[in-house]
């Protein structure tokens, strides 16, 4: 089996710190490549860690070529400060980052959107992630795996009031969220990135988005 180089972003994240080290243990992956703000302290005999501007990433040494592209971003408008800031992590660096992984032939690319997403939504959050889908779609990469979990649960670094409260009480009610509405379902963000992982393990082309649902079952125990 060839071994494969992974790029990731977004490694200091919820779904993103899951990620890292399914990546780092697998057999593969012969290079793990973060693209970070600020170095973590971690240490592996694969990964490589990029500290960069982001903000003008186009010209930052990436040690392409990668198969597979892995994009955690993501910020709320509380830690970001404004809308112009959210913006930028969650649409335009998610889009120059698919850009580079097309210039340089990327085999895959995997993104972590939301459910909700829409374009044409009144909620600025949902219609941000709607943006970054459609801009996706227009740059018809070979090969691109949109996930849109649901509530995530799981430790966060930074606080968020709304979520804590809704993270601890959705779980609770899942058993009301039956058939179509099993998508509204919180997931654990461990899930997410174990079906993160196992998607990348495909060979599938085109453009497919995973519904949280669909996230939980490929991302479950049960199914490996």
């Amino acid at each position: 089996m060839t071994q494969k180089h992974a790029i990731v972003v977004g490694a200091s994240g919820l779904i993103g710190s899951s990620l890292v080290p399914l990546l780092l243990n697998s057999p593969a992956y012969h290079q793990v490549t973060l693209l970070l703000r600020r170095p973590l302290p971690i240490q592996h005999e694969k990964l490589v860690q990029r500290v960069i501007d982001f903000n003008r990433i186009e010209q930052e040494d990436i040690p392409f070529p990668a198969e597979d592209i892995f994009c955690c971003l993501g910020t709320t408008i509380r830690v970001a400060k404004t809308k112009e800031a959210f913006r930028k992590v969650d649409l335009e660096y998610p889009l120059a980052l698919a850009q580079l992984a097309k210039e340089h032939q990327s085999k895959r690319f995997l993104i972590i959107s939301s459910l909700g997403a829409d374009s044409k939504s009144s909620f600025f959050y949902n219609r941000i992630k709607g943006e970054l889908e459609t801009g996706l779609h227009q740059l018809h990469l070979s090969s691109l795996h949109i996930l849109q979990p649901s509530l995530l649960l799981g430790e966060r670094k930074e606080k968020r009031p709304g979520e804590n409260f809704a993270g601890q009480w959705m779980p609770r009610l899942s058993f009301l969220l039956q058939g179509p509405l099993k998508k509204y379902r919180a997931i654990h963000a461990h899930t997410v990135a174990k079906a993160m992982y196992t998607i990348a393990q495909g060979e599938e082309t085109g453009e497919r988005i995973y519904l949280s649902d669909e996230i939980a079952k490929i991302g479950s125990d049960e199914t490996k």
